[in-house]
């Protein structure tokens, strides 16, 4: 995976990617786009080193920060929030109502969960730092619940440039914002894509399919995803078919190796060799607590599930 030092611009555009090394949580992909009232921010990832990386990529551009899009709640996309405000006081936040489940449901579970690993004793100390952080994070209401809330799709005027803004209910989250920038024909879709593996905690598979299908109607040219490099179409395409088949695959009688060993086959261009084994846990674990789970837990993130 790329690291996140790298910095990928474009002519109107720049990626701060996001990296997920082993035995830390990740930081989501960041993209700068050049607006005539400054740069509108799409995410802002986790750790303090990756929001380092978007102030000085905005530095470079010579412009302020003047709106930050949250595409969905995760902390790995909204945790940068409260940094990236202090050094540009005042920038809206734009996202869904979806936080407000998660603090409700997710957010708890998780607190507790945590909470119960840092009493082990077992966790080192960076993943003591990284939880705290994470934890302080949950409780920052002002930074964490967006200030102007997407409740549709259609156009917006974000810092003074316009953008086609869609939500899509119940996918990889409950309510997942997207962006089609139509004079870049670019796609910024946060975590719809993650390029080496679908990151399935808290999502509705099915909405998420659907979800894809109403991307792929967009004749975007550049799609950049939550986690991993910017796609061509029919890059994108490709996912989306090894996507398809994991659901498909996992709606059948296939053994659950079955269904993971095509996961690797059909997304191979996407899972970096070294992350081959981690890629196969993960899908696994998804395979067993969302896609085959207890029917109250497959439907935890669906339309009247308990979020």
């Amino acid at each position: 995976m790329a690291p996140a030092s790298a910095l990928l611009a474009a002519a109107a555009w720049t990626l701060i990617p996001g990296s997920f090394p082993a035995g830390n949580g990740p930081d989501g992909n960041s993209i700068l786009i050049d607006a005539p009232q400054g740069l509108v921010l799409v995410d802002t990832g986790r750790h303090p080193a990756h929001q380092d990386e978007i102030i000085a990529a905005a530095k470079a551009r010579g412009r302020p920060i003047a709106a930050i899009v949250n595409t969905h709640w995760h902390l790995d996309h909204t945790g940068g929030n409260a940094e990236v405000r202090a050094a540009y006081p005042g920038v809206p936040i734009i996202g869904s109502s979806a936080v407000e489940g998660a603090l409700k449901g997710f957010f708890p579970r998780s607190r507790t969960g945590a909470e119960a690993y840092l009493a082990s004793g077992k966790a080192p100390p960076e993943q003591v730092t990284e939880i705290r952080r994470d934890m302080a994070a949950m409780d920052d209401l002002a930074n964490l619940r967006p200030s102007l809330v997407v409740r549709g799709s259609g156009p917006m005027t974000i810092a003074g440039r316009r953008f086609d803004v869609h939500l899509e209910p119940y996918a990889a989250t409950a309510g997942d914002v997207w962006l089609y920038d139509r004079a870049e024909r670019l796609a910024i879709i946060g975590d719809l894509v993650v390029t080496f593996a679908p990151f399935m905690d808290t999502a509705c598979p099915e909405g998420w399919r659907k979800a894809l299908g109403n991307i792929a109607k967009l004749p975007f040219r550049t799609l950049v995803p939550g986690h991993g490099a910017p796609m061509d179409r029919a890059a994108f395409t490709r996912w989306r078919a090894a996507f398809d088949r994991l659901l498909d695959c996992t709606a059948g009688s296939s053994a659950k190796e079955v269904c993971v060993e095509g996961w690797l086959r059909d997304a191979a261009e996407f899972v970096p060799q070294d992350d081959r084994k981690r890629v196969r846990g993960m899908i696994a674990y998804y395979i067993d607590t969302r896609l085959r789970g207890a029917p109250d837990e497959k439907a935890r993130y669906c339309p009247g599930g308990s979020g």
